[in-house]
């Protein structure tokens, strides 16, 4: 049996202007630009329409985002642009929402399940 792999790592690279937004499978006001992924991490850019709330979820894996514009709260801290948020795996995010509208880009493992938030 053969396995078709590169003999080397590669260098990935996409143009995020040409990449259309897409509205999310979760969440109404969400739509999310799907940058690439590698190694099993996703990375994504995700805008918020002011008022738009994402379901409670369980991280099955790391969450990492950096806030570009806007504000996003999660579990109750607001976070604006230019914070960091990580997640380590089995946190539980609640109540993540954007009250003013916001960008930002997350890189998220690719196994992530959004059907529970119980371990």
């Amino acid at each position: 049996m053969t396995i078709d792999q590169p003999l080397v790592p590669r260098f990935l690279i996409s143009d995020s202007d040409s990449i259309p937004w897409s509205p999310s499978r979760f969440a109404d006001g969400v739509e999310v630009k799907n940058l690439g992924k590698a190694d099993g991490l996703g990375m994504q850019m995700v805008r918020f329409a002011p008022g738009a709330v994402f379901p409670d979820h369980l991280h099955t894996g790391p969450e990492f985002l950096y806030i570009l514009e806007g504000e996003v709260i999660r579990n109750g801290v607001r976070l604006r642009g230019g914070f960091v948020g990580m997640a380590e795996k089995g946190t539980i995010d609640r109540g993540f929402r954007s009250d003013t509208g916001c960008t930002f880009l997350l890189v998220y493992d690719l196994e992530q399940q959004f059907d529970s938030i119980e371990p």
